[in-house]
C-alpha cells in the first residue's frame, strides 16, 4: 500500500516507519519536525517527508494514497495543558480536518492515533472497547472528539479505525521520558531514586513502542471488514500495573536504586485498567512481543550505553513541554506554536 505516516518523525513513527517499510509499503510522511534536535539514538528512516504542520494539511498532500496513519498532535497531558486551546486546535479540529480531506481524496483507510485516556476516572475495573468515555485532561477529550467525529464519516468508501493504545514505554530514536516506565527507570538510573510523582496506587495498562507499531500494521493489513469503523484497546491485558508496581519491577532490575516519593505525590485521577481482547482476537497478526520487565531492562542497556544524565531527560533536549518552550522563547516557533522559519 501507499501510506501516508503523520507525525512519521516523532516517538511513535520512527518506529513504525522502519516496520512499514520492511512488509513492502510505499512510505511517505508528514512532519513539522519540532523535535529535530531530540533525536536520542540510531538513526531515522529516509522517506520522504512533506514538512508541514498538520493544521496546514492540503488536499494535493492526500491525493494518490491507500491508507493514512495519522499520529502527528500533541502527544501528552502537560503539552495538552500548556495551553488547552491548541491541544482543541492541532488534536480535534486538524485532524478531522485531514480526515475529511482524505476521504475526499478517496483515501480507503484511516488509522487514527486514540488512546485509552478517553477511559481517563474509571477506576479499577477492566474496560473493553463498548467502556464509557470520562476523560479527564485536554488530550483525552481531544481523543474521544475525534473518535465521534471519525465515526460520522465512516461509510462504503472510508473506513476509520481507533487505536486506542494504553500507555507507550520503551525506546525510540525519537524517545519520550514524560511517560511513566521510561521516566522512572530514567531517574533510577540517574539519581538512584525511583521517583514517583502520584501515591503510585492509580492502575494504568502500558504497551512498548514496538507493539504500538505492531497494531497499526495488523490493522493496515486486515480486512475490511475487521476494522472498519472500530476501536482497538493497544495491549495486551495482563500488562496493567498499579504505577507503584511500575517502580517495583525498575527497582528490581536497576541497580542500586530505592523508590521514593515526591514531597507533593497523591493520589491521580487517571486511573483505569484495559481488557485488550479484542485486538488479540481480531487482529491475528497483533503478537504483542514486550513486557514490562523487558522493557525497563532495554531502557536501562540504553540509558547506560548513552551516559543519560539528569539534565538531558528533566531538560529542555528531550522533555517534550520544556523543548517547545525553549523553541518559542528562541522565536522559532511563535505563541501559537507555528513555525517562524
Amino acid at each position: 500500500m501507499r501510506v501516508l505516516v503523520t507525525g512519521h518523525l516523532g516517538y511513535i513513527g520512527t518506529i513504525l516507519v522502519p516496520m512499514l517499510l520492511k512488509r513492502g509499503h510505499d512510505v511517505v510522511g508528514l512532519d513539522a519536525d519540532w523535535f529535530e534536535d531530540c533525536t536520542f539514538t540510531g538513526e531515522l528512516a529516509d522517506v520522504q517527508n512533506i514538512r508541514k504542520d498538520v493544521r496546514d494539511v492540503e488536499a494535493a498532500d492526500l491525493r494518490g494514497f491507500d491508507a493514512v496513519i495519522h499520529l502527528a498532535g500533541l502527544s501528552n497531558d502537560p503539552m495538552g495543558d500548556y495551553r488547552p486551546q491548541l491541544t482543541e486546535e492541532i488534536n480535534y479540529k486538524a485532524s478531522v480536518k485531514v480526515a475529511r480531506l482524505a476521504k475526499d481524496a478517496g483515501v480507503a483507510r484511516f488509522l487514527f492515533a486514540s488512546s485509552c485516556s478517553n477511559y481517563g476516572a474509571s477506576g479499577d475495573n477492566f474496560l473493553t472497547e463498548d467502556a464509557a468515555f470520562n476523560p479527564v485532561t485536554p488530550y483525552g477529550v481531544s481523543k474521544v472528539r475525534v473518535e465521534e467525529a471519525l465515526h460520522e464519516l465512516a461509510d462504503d468508501t472510508f473506513s476509520p479505525t481507533y487505536l486506542r493504545a494504553s500507555t507507550a514505554y520503551g525506546l525510540s530514536p525519537r524517545i519520550r521520558f514524560d511517560l511513566v516506565t521510561n521516566n522512572l527507570t530514567a531517574w533510577a538510573f540517574t539519581t538512584g531514586s525511583v521517583y514517583l510523582k502520584s501515591d503510585g496506587s492509580p492502575w494504568r495498562p502500558i504497551v512498548h513502542v514496538e507493539d504500538i507499531a505492531l497494531s497499526y500494521i495488523a490493522a493496515l493489513q486486515a480486512p475490511r471488514d475487521l476494522i472498519h469503523d472500530h476501536a482497538f484497546n493497544v495491549g495486551t491485558t495482563t500488562e496493567n500495573y498499579q504505577i507503584r508496581e511500575i517502580a517495583e519491577i525498575v527497582h528490581d532490575v536497576v541497580p542500586n536504586c530505592e523508590i521514593g516519593f515526591a514531597p507533593d505525590a497523591g493520589p491521580d485521577l487517571r486511573c483505569y485498567r484495559v481488557d485488550c481482547n479484542h485486538i488479540a482476537r481480531t487482529l491475528h497478526e497483533f503478537k504483542p512481543q514486550w513486557t514490562a520487565r523487558r522493557g525497563v531492562d532495554e531502557l536501562y542497556q540504553a540509558y547506560k550505553q548513552v551516559g543519560l544524565a539528569l539534565d538531558d531527560f528533566e531538560g529542555e533536549r528531550f522533555k517534550r513541554i520544556a523543548h517547545i518552550q525553549k523553541l518559542v522563547a528562541e522565536g522559532r516557533l511563535d505563541a501559537d506554536l507555528r513555525s517562524n522559519a
